[in-house]
């Protein structure tokens, strides 16, 4: 069986020096992660660039309506988005100015980025660190992988960002070091201790919060769930293990009938978040776009796998990192089963990555493939853990020889890396040119309309639909308690809500408002009473809906 007791322990559990040089190592690897965060950040956020994704956006207005609203409260968080990072974010969004500036969404965002690099360091020297004759080999591997996490130009952009990604994957790479260390220790036969629950109970928190973080965090825990009931039923007869994985189930499916019962309860639909008017299924509907893998697993897992290997190198050069990582697997496969399962719970988004894009209404577009494009290619960087740890696993064996040859394989996987990284930096990360390429229509209409509302009185009350341009008021300074929108009304009350504050400021706008924005097709657009309406302002971008600026009283500016 794939998991056995010989899966090696990820701790500082060693003799004390080599815990001492170990937490010494640790510290090193967070300072220097936490100095190219503050660098990459400091460039970018120069530059105007950590807002060019239009979810980053939307995630920050998303948390600032919390308490910014004139309905605040935990409703406000919807229901398509899972709510970790929105309520990571709200004590930084109280500053006005770090609302504006995105700063709030990006230091959640950065501090993960370490998290996640100190766990891929600690991850691959656990899985080596049992064999006293790999305890330098197992160091230079475990620099090796935090080096290859550490300087993926797409992820150090992306965690300057408030997207999701660099938490998500901070959760999953900890998740990893805790199962593997808790599986160890369950199955060492251990006497009934607190501490033998400990690493699984660590695990659990990690689990829970990557399904709060993200849906991929859902299946991962069906995965790791799955396969810690395995393991009690194998060995029922320990007490210690039985309890621990009663509780760590418990504390994994908590997560997602909470998500459940909330949908159930404000929405009426348990599912809203997957077959609501919000949803991922949905918006592809009314967007109508192309999904070159809808209903193929096979080809929408071909697509995710491109991204992958398109996050680590440009062109074909991202295959060396799939051949490395299967050299990498067969060697674990022959040498250790605790580094196999581990691998194999790194190569988890391949298989929900295929699922989601074929039937989740969640397309996924590379440049090099048809319809050569970019959408959604940030997906791929779900598989950087798995090459991270392939580079340290792969040059660990050869290491622990002394032999000429196996220098030349570590310095082979360095070359590798660093000319991998230094060619996308000269051709810009792809995750940057998508939020780039996809933005600048949308930044220069709501540039526009920030400029236009800019010159009205500074208490004026607005009524727009924020959904898909949030930013305009985020921008302008302007706070979200003095427009009226589409989360100022009853969720539960279908198909609308009478009694709603958004349904009474689109059936008399003078009453509620001072000025009604409308872009074609959106809900304002659609269903507000123009009776009294005065038209202001006309904006016109190419590739965007026309905004239409009014005023709801005679005379206003």
């Amino acid at each position: 069986m794939l998991l056995q007791s010989d899966f090696l322990l990820l701790t500082f559990m060693a003799e004390p020096p080599i815990t001492h040089r170990f937490n010494r190592d640790l510290l090193r690897v967070a300072a220097i992660a936490s100095v190219v965060s503050l660098l990459s950040f400091l460039y970018y956020f120069q530059h105007a660039q950590i807002l060019l994704y239009g979810d980053a956006v939307a995630h920050m207005n998303i948390a600032r309506r919390v308490f910014d609203s004139q309905t605040p409260g935990l409703l406000q968080l919807g229901t398509v988005w899972l709510p970790l990072p929105h309520l990571l974010m709200i004590p930084l969004l109280l500053s006005h100015s770090m609302w504006q500036s995105g700063l709030a969404g990006s230091l959640p965002s950065m501090i993960a980025y370490v998290l996640g690099v100190v766990g891929v360091f600690r991850l691959v020297r656990g899985l080596l660190a049992s064999d006293v004759r790999t305890g330098l080999a197992a160091e230079i591997s475990a620099w090796v992988a935090a080096f290859v996490y550490a300087a993926n130009p797409n992820l150090i952009y992306l965690q300057t960002t408030a997207m999701t990604e660099s938490l998500y994957l901070a959760l999953f790479v900890w998740a990893t070091v805790y199962f593997a260390e808790s599986v160890r220790t369950l199955t060492n036969d251990l006497p009934e201790k607190v501490e033998a629950s400990a690493p699984l109970f660590r695990c659990g928190l990690c689990l829970a919060a990557a399904e709060f973080t993200r849906y991929d965090g859902w299946f991962l825990s069906a995965t790791v769930g799955a396969i810690v009931s395995v393991l009690a039923i194998q060995r029922w007869s320990n007490r210690v293990l039985r309890r621990s994985a009663i509780k760590f189930l418990l504390a994994i499916a908590a997560v997602p009938l909470l998500w459940l019962a909330y949908n159930a309860t404000v929405y009426g639909n348990p599912l809203e978040f997957a077959n609501g008017p919000y949803s991922a299924k949905a918006i592809q509907r009314q967007s109508a776009a192309l999904n070159p893998a809808e209903n193929h697993v096979a080809i929408a897992a071909s697509y995710f796998l491109k991204s992958a290997e398109l996050n680590m190198a440009p062109g074909a050069w991202g295959r060396l990192w799939v051949v490395t990582t299967v050299s990498a697997l067969g060697f674990a496969l022959w040498r250790s089963r605790a580094q196999a399962a581990t691998f194999l719970l790194l190569c988890m988004p391949v298989a929900f990555y295929g699922f989601s894009i074929a039937h989740g209404g969640v397309p996924l577009y590379v440049p090099s493939w048809w319809p050569f494009t970019w959408y959604n290619i940030r997906y791929g960087l779900q598989l950087l853990p798995l090459f991270s740890v392939a580079a340290g696993i792969l040059i660990a064996a050869p290491l622990t020889t002394g032999k000429r040859s196996a220098r030349w394989l570590a310095a082979a996987v360095m070359a590798l890396a660093a000319f991998s990284y230094v060619s996308i930096w000269r051709t810009q990360p792809l995750c940057f040119t998508e939020a780039w390429v996809n933005s600048r229509t949308r930044i220069a209409l709501e540039s526009a309309v920030e400029r236009a509302i800019a010159v009205r009185p500074p208490n004026a009350r607005f009524l727009m639909y924020l959904g898909d341009h949030a930013g305009i008021f985020q921008q302008a300074g302007i706070p979200l308690r003095q427009v009226v929108n589409e989360g100022n009304h009853r969720p539960w009350k279908k198909p609308s809500d009478p009694s709603g504050l958004w349904e009474r400021a689109l059936a008399d706008p003078p009453q509620y408002t001072d000025y009604v924005i409308a872009f074609d097709g959106d809900t304002v657009d659609r269903s507000v009473n123009r009776t009294r309406l005065t038209l202001l302002d006309e904006i016109h971008v190419t590739g965007q809906p026309r905004a239409r600026i009014y005023a709801t009283q005679a005379g206003a500016p």
